[in-house]
Order: C-alpha cells, then structure tokens, then sequence
C-alpha cells in the first residue's frame, strides 16, 4: 500500500512541475504564454489554447505569419496572420484565419509582442483559471494537500520508529 501511495504521489507531483515549467518556466527561456480566448484563429490556433510567443524584430516578420500583439489602448493581445507589410508607415495589417474580413485597424511595429512558436491545446483554460481569484485558492489548496500528501506518511513513519526505541531504552532501566 505504501509503495502505491508513493507512485502516486509522485506521479501527481511529476504532473504539478510539468505544468508548471509550461505555464511559468517558458519565460525562463524568453518565451511568452498567452490564452488563446477567440476562435479568429481557428483552425491554426484553438481556443482555450496556449501560445508560446518568441520576441522578434518587425523586419523578420513576412506576409503570412502569425504575430502576436497590443490590439489597442486596453492591452488586448491578439495573434493574427499577416496579410500586409507597409514599411514606409510601420504598419502591419492582419486578419484572423477565421475571419471574413481583415482587422479595423493596423498594427504598428512598436505594438508588435512577437511571433508564436508552438501551443498546447486546452491549457489555457487551466492557466486563466488559475489566474483567477477562485482558481488561485483552489491551486494553493491543492498544492498544500500534495504537500502533505507527500510529506505526511513518512512523518509518520518516523514517529512509529521513535516509539519502540524509547520503550526498549526504558525497559532497559
């Protein structure tokens, strides 16, 4: 029984720090993580995914690629594809895979976030859950329990070791 518990634990715990390094350790690299939270780029980019965004200098960008961005004055991010290049104004004009029409407004250069590298699907529901107030609560409780999921047998454990000691010491005298 005890070998069980501690393959699960430790499997749960394998669990916890791969989602971490996905959610927080990317940035450890240079990465960006945005939640995908429209369907504009489907089917490139579902929604509820995670992107993973690398900085990129607005010269490497072309006509075709997907850029991530500041949409506007509220810091909306939004990755769209690029459909048009004006140098002279350092304008991109973008339009989402799904969308019928290209984007109001164009993007300047200095608004430019980065290019998408790769996504997980489904993730970023998990991170903008555990970004939210609820969320949060829920991931430290859940972490406090894997604590002393982990940590509680063997201190346990211990004191039934300490126990028989004392007495056999005490017998003794």
């Amino acid at each position: 029984m005890k070998k069980a518990w501690n393959i699960f634990t430790s499997v749960l715990v394998a669990i916890v720090v791969i989602i971490a390094a996905l959610l927080v350790g990317a940035r450890v690299i240079g990465l960006q993580v945005f939640t995908v939270l429209s369907g504009s780029m489907e089917p490139t980019y579902h929604t509820g995914a995670l992107i993973y965004v690398k900085e990129v200098d607005p010269s490497e960008v072309k006509v075709g690629d997907p850029i991530t961005f500041v949409l506007n004055e509220d810091l909306v991010i939004a990755t769209h594809r690029v459909i048009e290049i004006d140098e002279a104004n350092s304008h991109f004009y973008t339009k989402g895979d799904a969308n019928e029409y290209p984007d109001a407004s164009p993007v300047h250069f200095n608004n430019l976030i980065g290019e998408p590298i790769f996504t997980i699907p489904y993730l970023g529901y998990l991170a903008a859950y555990i970004q939210s107030p609820p969320g949060m609560y829920y991931a430290i409780g859940f972490g406090v329990v894997l604590l002393a999921a982990v940590f509680l047998p063997g201190l346990l454990d211990d004191e039934k070791k300490e126990k028989p000691a004392k007495q056999t010491e005490e017998a003794k005298n």
